[in-house]
């Protein structure tokens, strides 16, 4: 909503600005079909050239979080760290060969089971799974999992930032693309010199619109939603790392309440949930084992 809100603004703002100044708005709407058409079809043949097909699948993916904001909230959270619980727990309790079975099959792993929302997102899965099973294959040392977590999740956050990047990559592009439309608007006028200086004028007019708009899509709107994503990326890049801060601390040989205390100090602090909070989610997923 506060983005549908900022739009709103950048919209009201510059051209209610432009018309309180005396600015007639015909001459930029007369002018913005053809100037946008030479804008906006250099900038996605610029995106085209760009990109991969993994990267404009991602972009079409990423724009409904522009509003919608990152998918993990504050359940979520408390969810992955009675989750992580439970499977320390276990080990702690009865050993790995009780947990081959979660980790082996999580669909059909009662433990993941509770959380529907976890089990969506593959990586999170799939993460927590292999993790555990090289723990099983007597590779036991804190700091080489830890280094192995670290490379997977600069792998899935540098392939998840790049839908951003291709927009942040657009935004760069679109100033220099409304100068090309201007320069080609100056070209039409000065082909026609020997007309009335009234018509020359608005054609003048007409081709400093490409220069505007090029810098209020790319400032307004484009850079904008560019920054968003990356922002939402990186928070939704923490559910990961709070995943590695639980998993090192139980190599670390701390107790299931402990590790996952410190994956709490890792959650974002408006998504934090209290000690309390968390272990009665805890204490619940106990009482459901």
């Amino acid at each position: 909503m506060l983005q549908i809100g900022g739009i709103l603004c950048v919209f009201v703002m510059v051209f209610g600005g432009f018309l309180i100044s005396g600015g007639h708005l015909e001459v930029v709407l007369e002018a913005l079909p053809h100037e946008m058409i030479v804008i906006g079809g250099a900038a996605v043949g610029q995106l085209l050239i760009s990109s991969d097909m993994a990267t404009l699948k991602g972009l079409g993916g990423d724009f409904s979080k522009l509003i919608a904001g990152p998918k993990w909230k504050k359940q979520d959270y408390q969810d992955l760290l009675a989750l992580l619980f439970a499977l320390t727990k276990l080990v702690k309790s009865k050993g790995v060969v009780a947990l081959e079975p979660h980790i082996e099959k999580p669909e059909e792993s009662t433990l993941f089971g509770r959380y529907p929302r976890i089990m969506k997102d593959h990586f999170a899965v799939a993460f927590i799974c292999d993790t555990f099973r090289m723990t099983t294959m007597n590779l036991d040392d804190p700091h080489q999992i830890e280094d192995a977590m670290e490379t997977q999740i600069e792998k899935h956050h540098h392939e998840a930032l790049r839908p951003a990047h291709a927009l942040q990559s657009m935004a760069d592009a679109l100033p220099a693309l409304g100068i090309v439309a201007a320069v080609l608007g100056i070209i039409k006028t000065m082909g026609a010199i020997t007309e009335p200086p009234e018509k020359l004028g608005m054609m003048i007019g007409s081709a400093l619109v490409g220069t505007f708009m090029g810098v209020f899509l790319a400032y307004g709107f484009v850079g904008p939603f560019s920054q968003r994503l990356q922002a939402i990326h990186n928070e939704e890049g923490q559910f990961y790392r709070i995943i590695k801060d639980v998993m090192v601390a139980h190599l670390h040989g701390n107790a299931a309440q402990v590790s996952i205390e410190i994956g709490r100090g890792a959650v974002p602090g408006s998504l934090q949930p209290t000690f309390a909070q968390l272990e009665e989610a805890v204490q619940q997923a106990v009482a459901e084992a």
